[in-house]
């Protein structure tokens, strides 16, 4: 069995020796959200990792992996527009190889992703499309991209809003899908899947575009210590190293938290033979972040229809580690194809530069942007304060904030008995008042990561978590 350089979901295997549960690699999954590397929340269960053929016996135990294929950095000499021409080659082939003849269904946001993809997408191939976006109930108005993405492109377009409270009509099945392996309320797409899913044949997702198109914002040199520095502030949350090292501390284990962490993390970096800092943490961010998180939460949509993904496609990744760091930074790639091959997709708005487009959205910065951009923040506030409604702008808001909310949130921390058996309501207590009653911020993640372990011990007892 061959896994993808990206895999697009875990597959699981056994291993002998102790069935316990494997309580450091909770303590990581606590603090940055998802599982690393091949760990799980059992001693003996264990995840195939990317670019290997594996071999595994009847009883599905691992007999041997050999490596195919690994992460590497051989620029070539090669132009901006030299290297657009070759990703518009590409990515126009795989797309086609993969969607002809699709009814597909292709979510549109405010970011160059998603706008690629409908760049990319011409009348050849007879592809028929689909599209959709959504926002937060009571939030600004997400899906004004995508609706001028679809009107550019004269696609069918669909609003959605994601309507407060809707996690808790959802999470037994969401638990289903994700196994707990990744929390609840980023997945906001679990709110509107059975209606998103409808029209079309596949789902055409734009995961990993971002990762894989840009910089990581550090030197090209910068040494191995520091870019552990650097990955650590990428992958923790906020409250999240706080809350393994109590998980630690609670469950007594040796050393601390924060040394096994940096070690491993170094470890994991030393073995990518790639010099290049940027070109590094790319890798490893795409061997071990984006299949034990983002291809998590993509389950969600593969349990009601197919998906295709360009990002991850093999051919895609092969091509990213031949093209030179300064041509990679800033998205360059991505704004150079969208101009060539649509130049109006190109004049709508960038969601993080707006009012800004891509042909001007380095003018942001500039002192004569900075009275409009305070201007429209000052309107923002008037009206919000004017029409007495807070904005509802980041995902644990729609699932955590609010009486009907607290209320669900508050029965499963505190009215399961399999979870208090598992972590102390002490240890959970403390943190659900830091999140209630002094830094919701700040402690949203944490709240959301014990949630999850709430669910995790529920199915657990259940007998219904992941077994092979």
């Amino acid at each position: 069995m061959r896994t993808p350089i990206i895999p697009d979901r875990q597959t699981f295997y056994k291993k002998d020796g102790d069935s316990g549960l494997n309580l450091k690699a909770i303590c990581i999954f606590s603090a940055i959200g998802f599982f690393l590397e091949k760990d799980t929340y059992y001693n003996d269960l264990e995840v195939l990792q990317p670019s290997l053929d594996y071999e595994l016996d009847e009883k599905n135990h691992l007999r041997k992996s050999e490596t195919y294929w690994q992460w590497h950095y051989d620029p070539k000499d090669i132009s901006l527009d030299q290297a657009t021409q070759e990703f518009a080659h590409l990515y126009e082939k795989i797309i086609k190889e993969n969607l002809k003849d699709k009814n597909v269904i292709l979510p549109l946001s405010g970011g160059l992703d998603s706008r690629t993809q409908a760049a990319a997408i011409t009348g050849d191939g007879n592809i028929k499309v689909n599209t959709y976006s959504y926002k937060f109930e009571d939030g600004f108005d997400e899906t004004k991209y995508g609706r001028k993405i679809a009107e550019v492109k004269c696609f069918p377009f669909t609003e959605y809003i994601i309507k407060k409270e809707y996690l808790w009509t959802v999470i037994d099945e969401l638990s289903d899908i994700n196994q707990c392996y990744a929390d609840f309320i980023n997945p906001r797409q679990m709110a509107v899947i059975k209606e998103v899913q409808s029209p079309g044949d596949i789902f055409f997702l734009g995961h990993w575009g971002d990762v894989l198109f840009d910089g990581m914002g550090i030197e090209d040199d910068l040494p191995i210590e520091e870019q552990v520095n650097v990955l650590i502030k990428k992958l923790v949350k906020r409250g999240g190293m706080e809350l393994a090292e109590s998980l630690w501390k609670m469950w007594g284990l040796e050393e601390s938290f924060n040394i096994y962490f940096r070690e491993r993390l170094q470890r994991l970096l030393i073995n990518i033979n790639i010099d290049n800092a940027n070109a590094r943490i790319r890798a490893f961010k795409s061997i071990y972040w984006a299949p034990r998180w983002t291809s998590v939460s993509m389950e969600i949509f593969s349990k009601y229809k197919p998906v295709y993904l360009p990002y991850y496609d093999d051919e895609m990744c092969k091509f990213i580690c031949k093209i030179p760091e300064n041509i990679l930074r800033g998205r360059q790639i991505q704004i150079n194809y969208i101009k060539m091959k649509n130049p109006g997709l190109a004049e709508i708005p960038w969601q993080v530069y707006d009012p800004l487009n891509l042909y001007n959205y380095k003018d942001f910065e500039k002192k004569r942007r900075i009275p409009g951009r305070a201007i429209k923040k000052v309107n923002k506030i008037i009206k919000n304060k004017v029409m007495n409604k807070k904005i509802t702008t980041r995902n644990w808001e729609i699932q955590f904030m609010g009486e009907e909310n607290d209320a669900n949130l508050r029965k499963y921390l505190f009215e399961n008995k399999n979870y208090s058996e598992f972590i102390s309501q002490e240890l959970t207590k403390k943190f659900y008042d830091k999140f209630s009653q002094e830094d919701n911020l700040n402690y949203s993640h944490p709240v959301s990561m014990l949630l999850t372990l709430s669910m995790f011990a529920k199915k657990k007892s259940q007998k219904i978590i992941t077994s092979v």
